[in-house]
């Protein structure tokens, strides 16, 4: 008896068609999912689209975006356009690339961080901030600089 079955099923398999070309991964569970209106106009009702074929299509006719208000540490407000083109631009890297806001603040965080490691790890400068006299040398040196590059920035 001659076997009627291809190689991809076997005993008990069932066949599972994809559906979209692009897979979109369930939200693990520490992490949180925020959903808002990302197109500048209401529909008056609901719009029924057909023949988007993969995500690129769907971003494509939808064009979302939006506008955001940053607020820096002295309460300035910063207004900025965020718009999606595909899937990665609602990561971190994604937001961050099209958000000059958000690009200063990933730098001065970046430029903290090295600070952090160098009060960490840097044994001449732990010892210079134990002793008062050198401390105080030091504050007033970092509060010099500070005032040349805010008039150099002017």
């Amino acid at each position: 008896m001659a076997n009627n079955f291809s190689n991809s099923y076997g005993i008990g398999g069932n066949e599972v068609r994809q559906e979209g070309q692009e897979a979109i991964l369930e939200i693990p569970q520490n992490k949180t999912l925020i959903a808002q209106k990302l197109t500048p106009n209401t529909p008056v009702r609901p719009e029924i689209v057909t023949g988007l074929k993969n995500m690129d299509e769907v971003f494509e006719h939808f064009d979302p975006k939006i506008n955001v208000a940053f607020e820096d540490d002295e309460g300035k407000i910063t207004r900025e356009e965020l718009a999606f083109k595909n899937v990665g631009d609602f990561s971190i890297n994604g937001l961050i690339a099209q958000s000059p806001f958000l690009t200063d603040l990933k730098t001065k965080n970046e430029q903290y961080q090295k600070m952090i490691k160098q009060l960490k790890t840097n044994k001449v400068l732990k010892l210079a901030l134990q002793d008062p006299e050198a401390r105080k040398s030091i504050i007033e040196t970092i509060e010099t600089l500070i005032q040349e590059i805010e008039q150099t920035d002017k």
